[in-house]
C-alpha cells in the first residue's frame, strides 16, 4: 500500500487502456488541469449518476481547458457498453490490475451488511497543468460532487 496523497504532492502518472480502444495518459495531458475520478463500478446507480453529472457539466469543463477521466476496474469492454447505454462522453480508463487504484489510495477495504471486501472508493483527484495535486475529495457522495468540482477548478 502506498502512502496516503495529499494536496501538493505529484499526481502518480498512469497510462491505461480507454474505451474506445485508447490509451488514456496522464502525462499526454500535462500543461492543462486533469480531473480524475474513481468509481466502484460500471452500471450501478451511484457510479451512473457521476458519470452523468460529470457527462452533464462537460462544455463547462472544456471552456476551462480541463479534461475528465473516470477510472475504475471495469474492463475497456464494460467501458464502452456503460458509454453507449448512457450516451457518456467522459473519458473511461480500465484498471483491471488496480496498480492506479492502488498509486492513488483508493483501493480499499469496504464493509456493507457485516461483510468486509476490497473496492475502490469514491475519490475524485483535481490535478493542474503541473500535475499536481490541487484538491482531493474522497468517500464523495454524488449529489452536488460534479460542481463543488468545478467550483475548484474555477479557483485554479
Amino acid at each position: 500500500m502506498s502512502k496516503e496523497l495529499k494536496v501538493g504532492d505529484k499526481a502518480p502518472d498512469f497510462t491505461l487502456p480507454g474505451d474506445g480502444g485508447r490509451k488514456i495518459s496522464l502525462k499526454t495531458l500535462k500543461g492543462k488541469p486533469v480531473v480524475l475520478y474513481f468509481y466502484p463500478k460500471d452500471d450501478t446507480s451511484g457510479c451512473t449518476k457521476e458519470a452523468i453529472a460529470f457527462t452533464d457539466k462537460l462544455n463547462e469543463f472544456a471552456k476551462l481547458g480541463c479534461s475528465v477521466i473516470g477510472c475504475s476496474k471495469d474492463s475497456v469492454a464494460a467501458h464502452d457498453r456503460f458509454k453507449a447505454k448512457h450516451s457518456l462522453r467522459v473519458d473511461l480508463a480500465s484498471d483491471e490490475d488496480g496498480k492506479v487504484c492502488a498509486a492513488y489510495g483508493v483501493w480499499i477495504e469496504k464493509s456493507m451488511y457485516g461483510r468486509k471486501y476490497m473496492g475502490i472508493d469514491r475519490s475524485t483527484f483535481l490535478i493542474d497543468g503541473q500535475g499536481k495535486l490541487r484538491q482531493i475529495w474522497r468517500k464523495v457522495k454524488v449529489p452536488g460532487h460534479v460542481e463543488e468540482v468545478l467550483a475548484a477548478l474555477r479557483s485554479l
